[in-house]
């Protein structure tokens, strides 16, 4: 499934002019610049590193909407470890898998990971005390607008400081 189909899926439009000139303007990924987002969640970083890692927490958070969650999720967290989620609309009409493969693990600091599909990912995680800033910053892919990925990676960030905080 492609963000455009999950954004079709959650009643968000766009018109077919847009979609030519995002498809025109993304056709080489690698040279597009990162797309990055980011949040401050008010918790001690071996509580955001525990449920951003753990498969437990994974399965919580990891939704880009209430209509949708993720009813499966596997995590070998270490360099060369590969994970996979399972997104699913909870009516059952639709589902994907997100998976991949790490290229840098530093607890408590940073991952890097492949996404299957080859684009890349960078997440920091910058220990303020009784906080963790987390950036993450990823390649976006060639068919939904920029701002569409962002929103979508947005959303998942926050839901994941929503539910660290709050548990």
């Amino acid at each position: 499934m492609t963000l455009i189909s999950l954004f079709r899926l959650l009643k968000i439009s766009l018109t077919n002019q847009q979609q030519n000139n995002i498809q025109l303007k993304s056709k080489d990924t690698k040279t597009m610049e990162k797309i990055t987002v980011s949040t401050t969640v008010n918790a001690p970083i071996e509580k955001v590193w525990d449920s951003w890692t753990n498969p437990k927490h994974i399965v919580n958070w990891n939704a880009p909407s209430d209509d949708w969650h993720t009813p499966f999720a596997e995590n070998d967290l270490k360099t060369g470890g590969k994970f996979k989620s399972t997104m699913a609309a909870k009516d059952g009409s639709m589902s994907f898998d997100f998976e991949g493969a790490y290229t840098v693990v530093e607890n408590h600091e940073k991952i890097e990971y492949k996404i299957a599909d080859g684009r890349e990912v960078i997440v920091l995680f910058d220990d303020l005390g009784d906080r963790v800033k987390i950036t993450e910053s990823f390649d976006p892919e060639n068919v939904n607008p920029l701002e569409m990925q962002k929103g979508g990676w947005q959303v998942i960030l926050d839901n994941f400081k929503k539910y660290t905080e709050s548990n």
